[in-house]
């Protein structure tokens, strides 16, 4: 596929992901600026990257007036409903209120979350399977959050769904598995996972593709896996005593159909990608 030689790509959210991103796309040769609410010394930003200093909820469309692609890479300050709702719901009502006035505008990306699935009962899902009701409040605000952009721009707007994101500073399963003391598991709660730095590869490939990208991307290597199969793999790496399997538990989660083409995909599985972890501790 042919990537767009100039495109000006507007990135808001300088976090764990959107600096990343930003950094990439820059060391790419792409014009791109990264915006946050903190002043740029607080990001670890190329020194090519432009930035803006500003609170998204505020951009006027004079601001971004001049952006062919925006992506939207953002979380909350704080893990709670109302958090949710004013920075992913928040955040992308105002970009959708600008809609009229950015006619250069090409492409918006939203990096949305796999939450919005609220299948539970072991389900395969693939990008044609359209959401159940969530089960928590705050991915509800998420969903609405794709539904705000996607009817301001219609076409233009791609959604990235990641599941669960893992990386060489991302270690909490591998914390559980160091545990002495372990709790006994549910032997069918299925996981999906996705490396952090695959999912920047992705987000960067969707903005700079020629072609038009899929509406919907479920951002996840390609093998689903229960929390218990692989917390108990961790742990024979490791040489630790493995959990036991609580057998009272029903089968619940979900198993994701990736849609990523797999030369994107550095670890296309979490077995991969967990032995180039445990290679660097």
């Amino acid at each position: 596929m042919t990537q767009l030689s100039q495109p000006n790509i507007l990135i808001i959210g300088q976090g764990d992901i959107g600096a990343p991103v930003t950094n990439k796309l820059t060391e790419q040769g792409y014009q791109v600026t990264g915006l946050a609410r903190g002043e740029r010394s607080s990001y670890k930003l190329h020194e090519s990257a432009k930035f803006i200093q500003a609170d998204a909820l505020t951009l006027t469309s004079e601001q971004v007036h001049d952006f062919s692609h925006i992506a939207i890479i953002v979380t909350p300050d704080e893990y709670n409903v109302d958090a949710y709702k004013n920075t992913y719901l928040g955040i992308a009502q105002h970009i959708a209120q600008l809609s009229d006035n950015l006619p250069k505008l090409e492409r918006v990306v939203f990096i949305s979350s796999t939450g919005v699935y609220g299948q539970d009962d072991g389900e395969w899902i693939d990008e044609t399977i359209a959401p159940a009701t969530p089960k928590r409040e705050s991915s509800v605000y998420i969903l609405k959050a794709e539904q705000a952009l996607q009817q301001a721009y219609a076409d233009k707007t791609v959604i990235i769904r990641p599941s669960g994101i893992y990386g060489v500073e991302r270690l909490m399963r591998i914390r559980k598995a160091q545990e002495q003391d372990k709790t006994a598991m549910p032997e069918y709660a299925w996981s999906n996972r996705i490396m952090d730095s695959d999912l920047i590869t992705l987000i960067a490939k969707v903005l700079t593709l020629e072609s038009a990208p899929k509406p919907v991307y479920l951002a996840t290597d390609y093998r689903p896996v229960t929390s218990y199969e692989m917390l108990k793999w961790l742990c024979e790496q490791l040489g630790t005593t493995p959990p036991t399997i609580d057998e009272s538990k029903p089968v619940s989660g979900k198993r994701l159909h990736s849609n990523i083409p797999r030369d994107w995909l550095e670890f296309p599985d979490w077995q991969a990608g967990y032995q180039y972890i445990l290679a660097k501790l």
